[in-house]
This record gives structure tokens, sequence and C-alpha cells, in this order.
């Protein structure tokens, strides 16, 4: 049975799995501006989906709040798996 690391980036997630964002890998421009737009600590987000190249990813915030990420954005969001 594999065991799977419960921390992981938002960039790692597969469609259709949710998590909770916990922190972030670095503290520049970019994080302020994911942080403002609603990648807060503590919120759900669910990934939908991908674009055909992988980039971007369509993810929900919380109840309903949809938004496209390139991968190094994503990058950045430190999750917690949910079950």
């Amino acid at each position: 049975m594999e065991i799977k690391n419960p921390y992981t980036t938002l960039n790692e997630l597969s469609s259709g799995e949710r998590a909770k964002i916990v922190g972030y890998t670095q503290n520049n421009s970019t994080t302020q501006r994911l942080i403002e737009i609603g990648f807060m600590k503590g919120k759900e987000v669910y990934y939908i989906r991908n674009a055909p190249l992988k980039d971007p990813l369509e993810i929900q915030i919380g109840k309903g709040l949809s938004i496209a990420l390139r991968q190094s954005e994503a990058s950045l969001i430190i999750i917690k798996l949910q079950e």
C-alpha cells in the first residue's frame, strides 16, 4: 500500500481532487497577488481540469470562484490533500 504525503503544491493535484491551502513556497509579488485574488491560507481548492498541454490549470476556490493559473503560479501554493 502506497502512503501519499498529504502536503504538496497545487500544481501536483489531479483532476477532481480537493485540498486546503496551508502556505506558500515563496513570499514575493506573485504570491501576494495570488493571496489578493483569493488563494488564502485555510481556503479549500478544487482542481477542475487543465488545458491540453497541462498549462493553465482551472482551480475552484471555495464554493464558486474558478480561476485559471499557470503551473509556475500553482507551484507557489502549498496544500494539504483532503479525503
